[in-house]
C-alpha cells in the first residue's frame, strides 16, 4: 500500500495524525531536521477557505503521521492564537487526530458540551502547484487546556505524502503534562471517543495508531527530562528502525541525549522519546 493511502484511517477509527511545534523562524527550525537527515516540505501558506489564515508551515512527513513547524505571519484571529501560545513556552502547542469524518467528530464533540466552531476547510498550496485540502475541527482554547487540540480529516493525502519526501519514522505518542491526570484524562477520553486507562504514574489513551499519555509535568520529566509546566504537550514519541544509531546521529548534531530521550533546541523547543518498531507500549 502507498504511504499516503493508509493515512486516513478507516470508518469508526482515529489516528494520532500530527503535532506541531508552533516557531518564530520556520527556517531556523527546519535546519534542525534537515541536520538530522529529515526531509523537510517547501514552505506553504495557509487558506480558510480561500483567504489567508495568516500563518505557514513546513512539515516532515512520516510513515505514520507527520510533524509540523508553524509559524504565524500575519495578523489574523488564527495567527492571534497560534502567538498567545508560543508566549507561553518554546515547543509543540498542537496536537490533531486524525478522523475520517470530521463532520461527525464535529457532532460528537457538540453533544459533549466542546462546543466546536464550524467545521473549517483548509488548503494550501504545494509546490507542485497542487493544492493539498483538509476539513478541519477546532475547539474554543479554554475547552482543552494543554494546546490548540484539534481533529483533521484528510481530503487529498496523495498531496501531502509525497514520495521522496517521506521520512522513515513513525509518530507514535504524545505526551501531556496535567496537574490532575486522571481528571485530563477523562476530558481527553471525552474528547477523543476513548477509554483512558491507567499505568503507573500514567494515564493512557489508546488510538488505533498512536497513543496520548498523560501525568503530571513531575513524572513525564523522568521520562521527557525538563518539561513545561502544565497543562502543555511536553513531547512525543518517535519510533525507527534503530533509536540508537538515530540518538547517535542527534548527539553528533549537538543535541542533549540522554537514553533514549532527545532535548530539542530552542528553535524547536520540547522532547522525542526514541522507540524500537513493535515496542510502541512502552512510555
Amino acid at each position: 500500500m502507498d504511504v499516503s493511502e493508509r493515512q486516513r484511517p478507516p470508518a469508526g477509527e482515529l489516528y494520532l495524525d500530527h503535532l506541531a511545534h508552533f516557531v518564530p523562524d520556520l527556517g531556523a527550525a527546519a535546519a534542525v531536521w534537515e541536520k538530522l537527515g529529515f526531509v523537510v516540505t517547501a514552505l506553504s501558506v495557509h487558506n480558510v477557505s480561500g483567504k489567508p489564515a495568516g500563518t505557514s508551515n513546513r512539515c516532515v512527513m512520516l510513515e505514520d503521521g507527520y510533524l509540523e513547524l508553524l509559524a504565524p505571519t500575519l495578523d489574523t484571529p488564527h495567527a492571534q492564537r497560534v502567538r498567545a501560545l508560543m508566549k507561553r513556552y518554546d515547543g509543540v502547542h498542537l496536537a490533531c487526530f486524525g478522523t475520517p469524518d470530521a463532520a461527525a467528530e464535529h457532532a460528537r464533540l457538540a453533544a459533549h458540551g466542546f462546543e466546536p466552531e464550524p467545521v473549517v476547510s483548509l488548503e494550501r498550496r504545494i509546490e507542485t502547484g497542487e493544492s493539498a485540502r483538509f476539513n478541519v475541527v477546532y475547539v474554543p482554547p479554554g475547552k482543552m487546556a494543554e494546546g490548540r487540540i484539534q481533529y483533521v480529516e484528510h481530503l487529498t493525502p496523495k498531496h501531502v505524502w509525497r514520495e521522496g519526501l517521506v521520512s522513515p519514522f513513525r509518530l507514535t505518542a504524545v505526551y501531556v503534562a496535567a496537574d490532575d491526570p486522571p481528571q485530563a484524562a477523562a476530558r481527553w477520553g471525552r474528547f477523543a471517543g476513548l477509554l483512558p486507562r491507567p499505568q503507573g504514574d500514567f494515564a493512557i489513551l489508546e488510538c488505533a495508531r498512536g497513543r496520548v499519555v498523560i501525568g503530571t509535568a513531575e513524572a513525564l520529566s523522568a521520562v521527557l527530562g525538563k518539561v513545561p509546566r502544565a497543562p502543555a504537550l511536553a513531547g512525543y514519541a518517535l519510533s525507527c528502525t534503530d533509536p540508537d544509531a538515530f540518538a547517535a546521529r542527534c548527539s553528533k548534531a549537538g543535541l542533549k541525549v540522554k537514553g533514549n530521550t532527545v532535548t530539542l533546541p530552542a528553535a524547536l523547543g520540547g522532547a522525542w522519546l526514541l522507540e524500537s518498531p513493535g515496542k510502541e507500549e512502552d512510555l
